[in-house]
């Protein structure tokens, strides 16, 4: 080969690896790669929780009636979560001072313990439920006779009942939620006695109550 072709085939060697370098250049800077990042989770309503309510319990379905009366208590609980499926346990305890009629007298419901199931769907932080569960109610009433002391229905004051209703609960930052829920309470065939005068009646309740819940 001459001096002058191999020259010429330097030249050209050298530019094909110049223009190599350049296209390498080019496909390491021109797209930059997008930066990664993890997508926020979904919120959880899984957990324990304890917390406080307060509202009114009332004979009829209208809470706002004159035969209302304050519902302040607690409440602790857990629940389970599955997808959007959101179920659990509650136990609940209220203290009432309702006062309804009954054909002897007056009786009061004081103090009430439930324990409740829960189920319904959780839409993030917005959580939509069913309830349904047992309760057990101190009663206490005042006799018709004339100078005589207070009364309690049954053996031992307490009568036992169930109830069913629903709610929805908001979850906050900080493990902060608050709730409005509904139960009706159905206590069947409650004993009462006065003056030797027996009777059994149906107290039932209409309870709406507000409450925040703290998770943990």
């Amino acid at each position: 080969m001459s001096l002058i072709k191999r020259k010429i085939f330097s030249v050209g060697v050298s530019m094909l690896m110049a223009c190599g370098a350049s296209a390498a250049d080019l496909a390491d800077h021109s797209v930059p790669s997008a930066p990664s990042y993890d997508a926020p989770g979904t919120f959880s309503w899984a957990g324990a929780y304890a917390g406080l309510h307060g509202g009114v319990a009332a004979s009829k379905f209208n809470p706002f009636n004159n035969g209302r009366a304050p519902a302040v208590g607690a409440q602790v609980g857990y629940n389970f979560q599955a997808g959007s499926g959101v179920f659990g346990a509650e136990l609940e305890g209220s203290y009432l001072n309702n006062e309804v009629r009954v054909p002897v007298g007056n009786v009061e419901s004081r103090f009430r313990g439930a324990a409740k199931a829960k189920a319904g769907l959780g839409f993030d932080r917005t959580f939509v439920y069913g309830t349904a569960g047992v309760t057990t109610t101190e009663f206490e009433g005042h006799r018709l006779v004339s100078g005589s002391d207070k009364w309690k229905s049954g053996p031992d004051s307490w009568k036992h009942g169930y109830l069913f209703g629903g709610g929805v609960e908001h979850a906050f930052s900080g493990g902060v939620s608050a709730k409005i829920e509904y139960n009706y309470v159905i206590n069947n065939a409650v004993p009462t006695t006065s003056g030797g005068i027996s009777s059994r009646s149906d107290l039932n309740d209409n309870v709406i109550e507000a409450g925040l819940n703290f998770r943990f």
